[in-house]
């Protein structure tokens, strides 16, 4: 069966809250999310190429720590990464208003997950 190609935000959304239905996937995103914006501003603060570097390895080491041992999935970063990065900073919104119960619920109903 051939893979589903994604042209917009709008339907990969949902796509890529199902490929986050373990919490610990999820969560282990929030923080790398966190402590990239973390960095973000230290960056800012103190604009040197280590802190420039230790931004994208926070946000994807623990989101790639979280598929690869709890969700056991490959990330959508490697097929979608402008996607995926969007997807990942909309996921953290939803997560920090605690939407995100009602929003992955939606996305199964739309990808036929649940």
């Amino acid at each position: 069966m051939a893979e589903r190609k994604y042209k917009t935000l709008k339907e990969f959304y949902p796509f890529y809250l199902t490929e986050h239905s373990d919490r610990v996937c999820r969560n282990l995103h929030f923080v790398g999310t966190t402590g990239l914006f973390i960095l973000l501003v230290n960056f800012i603060l103190n604009p040197t190429w280590y802190n420039f570097l230790f931004m994208p390895l926070c946000g994807y080491g623990f989101a790639w720590v979280g598929h690869f041992f709890f969700e056991k999935n490959k990330p959508a970063t490697f097929q979608y990464p402008g996607f995926s990065l969007a997807s990942d900073f909309i996921m953290y919104y939803h997560i920090l208003t605690g939407q995100i119960g009602r929003k992955m619920e939606e996305a199964k109903a739309i990808i036929g997950k649940g």
